[in-house]
This record gives structure tokens, sequence and C-alpha cells, in this order.
């Protein structure tokens, strides 16, 4: 646990009790506060009273008397669409509002690190795809490289559940957008910012605003170094901003195709990771053969891991080695098996158009799975990668719609993963891939992507052999 600082001896209300929640009250006590928890849902106010927190409802006319911060969860909007009712009474009352990143960020450094050799580095990633695989392969890396590491944030633990860092030791971050809107405090060594597609538009008030959540990353505090895709011109934008001049090598950029320039640059064409400075190039690595980074979107990930690795210190060849061992992460671009030569694939990540199309354009022959609670924008960033597909079998409660937007993509209206995977597999030829690559929101059928995920191996496990 990281005990939270600066607030002994006060009082802070915590909003929203789920995983972070929680973790934030718990750190918020260790540290010397007195932590006050509410949840809108009876279940989480029940666990907070379980650990011995006390209840505190923000609507009641006092409620934020002598309160010194309102800490709220991610998922709780505090602008737009419309700000939660206890976060509108909180600025009216002038308390500050923050959450656990901002708390974290704030509270990580302490005296003890004067005293150490090599004291920690933080490592944060954002985006709009690609950060949870990119987050995961760079703890991967490290740990192949025995450093001490830990994973926390938008994936594995929550930032203030994880044990203090040791000498030498690397925390890695993956950042979602809802995370670094509010958080008062970001100060990384290293930032990493992976690429930017339409998403989460309603939270942010549309694409303005959801980009310059994600640039308060590089913003706010400045890290040390930034790792930064430039395929789009908000990435473009965002590393001209950092850099200092064409030859600044604080700003590592990574682009999808042939770069040039005196900086420090990540090239990724035809399956190949190529490193440049000052318009040479001083290392390459063969991506196309690594089983757990398939695809032209891991190789993207790939050579954002690799930059911040590179930032870090580590030998290119020993970066090469611990990418051969990556597995990948669950429901993205999970390979589930592999039935009468017919590959099965799960990227139920794939939650908004440019996912979906990074998804269908690493396979060939595909038996497309997809379907369910459209997001804002359309499919219209769907139709040159979908020349790979043979059909899609499409899934949700407004499947007919969905499939209706599909064009000239043969499809079927299946209604729910059992029958999208049943008829699939039936129709499927050797050497072709069923993939899951929704390109829409879980939420029409599911509880979340993972769920999503989850019955679509299911129904891949009880296909007969």
């Amino acid at each position: 646990m990281i005990p939270v600082i600066g607030f002994e001896g006060k009082r802070v209300l915590v909003l929203g009790l789920g995983r972070s929640g929680l973790a934030a009250a718990r750190a918020l006590r260790a540290g010397g506060a007195e932590a006050l928890c509410w949840d809108d849902g009876e279940a989480g106010r029940a666990r907070a009273e379980e650990e011995g927190f006390a209840l505190h409802d923000p609507m009641r006319g006092d409620a934020f008397e002598d309160v010194a911060c309102l800490v709220t969860s991610p998922g709780i909007p505090h602008l737009y669409p419309t700000p939660h009712r206890a976060i509108a009474a909180a600025y009216a009352a002038g308390v500050p509002v923050d959450n656990d990143v901002g708390l974290f960020f704030r509270s990580l450094g302490t005296p003890e690190w004067d005293r150490m050799e090599s004291p920690p580095k933080v490592v944060a990633v954002t985006g709009s795809n690609g950060k949870s695989t990119t987050s995961a392969l760079i703890a991967h890396v490290l740990e192949a490289a025995g450093i001490d590491c830990h994973l926390a944030g938008n994936i594995g633990r929550g930032v203030l559940d994880i044990d203090p860092p040791e000498d030498g030791g690397v925390v890695v971050l993956e950042l979602s957008s809802y995370q670094t809107e509010l958080a008062r405090a970001l100060t990384p060594d290293i930032a990493v910012f992976t690429n930017l597609s339409p998403d989460h538009l309603d939270r942010h008030g549309g694409m303005g605003g959801y980009f310059a959540a994600k640039r308060r990353l590089f913003a706010e505090g400045g890290p040390e170094r930034a790792v930064i895709g430039v395929d789009e011109i908000e990435g473009q934008s965002l590393a001209g901003q950092m850099s200092e001049g064409p030859g600044d090598a604080r700003v590592i950029r990574v682009a999808s195709g042939k770069v040039s320039g005196p900086g420090w640059d990540l090239s990724i064409r035809k399956g190949w990771l190529s490193e440049f400075r000052k318009e040479r190039q001083v290392a390459s690595i063969d991506l196309r053969g690594v089983p757990g980074l398939p695809g032209s979107h891991n190789h993207q990930n790939a050579a954002c891991a690799y930059g911040v690795a590179r930032a870090l210190g580590l030998a290119p060849r020993v970066i090469e080695d611990a990418f051969q061992t990556f597995e990948g992460l669950p429901h993205r671009s999970q390979r589930v098996a592999e039935i009468g030569g017919v590959f099965f694939v799960n990227d139920s990540k794939a939650t908004n158009v440019d996912a979906a199309a990074k998804a269908l354009g690493a396979f060939k022959r595909i038996r497309w799975i997809c379907g369910g609670l459209e997001k804002e924008g359309g499919l219209d960033g769907l139709w040159e990668a979908a020349n790979s597909v043979t059909k899609a079998y499409v899934i949700g409660r407004e499947a007919e719609a969905f499939a209706m937007r599909l064009g000239d993509v043969p499809s079927e209206v299946c209604g729910d993963m059992a029958t999208a995977v049943a008829k699939a597999a039936a129709e499927a030829e050797e050497g072709e891939t069923v993939l899951l690559a929704p390109a829409a929101a879980s939420f029409d059928q599911y509880d979340s992507f993972e769920a999503r995920g989850a019955d679509f191996i299911a129904q891949v496990e009880a296909l007969p052999r």
C-alpha cells in the first residue's frame, strides 16, 4: 500500500467504493487521514462499513463542512455530460476534487528515496488503443531483465494498492482518460501516448476534450522522457509541444512507416521495428514471428514498449528476447483454439472502430463476429480492413441495425454469441480465422468486455473437436 500524505488529521470523503475507491480509503487511513466513504449502491456502502469506515452522505446539507478533499472514482462523471450531484456539491462548497491517481503521485516519493542509489521511476501509458498491452509488455520486459516492477492503474492492481517500489524499481501505470482528466498531480518519469481515435466522447464533451484529458499526462508535470505515437495529428502536435527542437532526444517518436529526422525515432514497417538516432539506424527487431504480438497494432505497442525500455537503459537484444516470451493479454488478439485448421481469436477489447480495424488487419480470411452497443462516429473506419472478411456474424440487441451498416460485407444476424460462434465455426474453412472484434461496447448484453470475451471462449471450448 502507498500511504497518502498531506491529509494527516483531516477528513477526506471518498465517493465510489469499487476497487480504486476502497484502496484510496485504506491508503488515506494509513496516512493518518479520517477517510469518510459513500457509494450510491448499498453493496458498496456495506463493504466500507465492514472495513470500519464511517459512511458520510455527500448530499446532506452540511456534508462538506470540514472536509478537506473529495476523492472520486474514475467512472463517476465530474464535468460532462453532467457532474455527479455529489461532485457538483463539492464544487459549490469550494472543496477540491481529486482521484486515486492524483493521490498516488503526491504520495509516492518519500525521504527514504534520498538514500537510494537509484530512486524508483514511474512509467505512465495512455492512448485510445493498445495501452493495456503496451503497459503489460513494458512490465514483462523489465521483469525479464531482473528489474523490480509493479503494474497498476487501469490494469492489474489499484495505484494505491501496490507495495512501495524498491531501490531501482519501476512502477508501470496504465491510465485511461477518465483517470488523467481529473488527477491533480501527474508526474511520471516517462509518459507514453500510443494513439488517438474517437472514444468516450460524451464523457469528454467531444474529441477536443478527449485529447485534452490524455494530454494532461504530459502537460501537468513534464516527464523527463516522452514516447509518442505520431501516426495521428494529435500525436504529432503533442510531440511538437514536448520537444525543444527537431533533435531533442527527450521525445521518442513512434511511426508506422518511414521516419526521418535528427532525433530519436522508432519505425514499424512490414513487421520490422527499427530504431533511428540522428538519422542513423542503430537497431532493428523482426516482430513478424513473435507469437504474443500479432498484427501491425501490436507492432506499434511493441515499439512503444521498446522506447520505454531503451530510455531505461536496456539493450536491444535484452528487449528482443523478452518480446519472444510475452504471451499477450486476455481479450486482446488472444488465440483461443485451433480446430480443424481454423483459428479462433478473442479480441473482445476491440470496443471501438479503430481497434476493430487493427484487429481485422492482423489476419487474413476472417469470419468476423461483431456488434454490440455502437459508439458515436459510426463504422466508417472499418471498410478498408474489412476486405479480409469472408463473412460477418452480428450479435447484440441491435444486431439487425448494425448489420445494415456493414454495407457490402456479407453478414448474418445472429443476435447472441452462442449462435454466432456455432455458425462461424460450421462455415469456416481450413486456414480461416474466426475473430471476435466487436467494434462496439459490450453493455447491451454483458457487464464488461471481459465477460463478452469469456462467453466467446466458453462457446469455442464447447465446439466439437
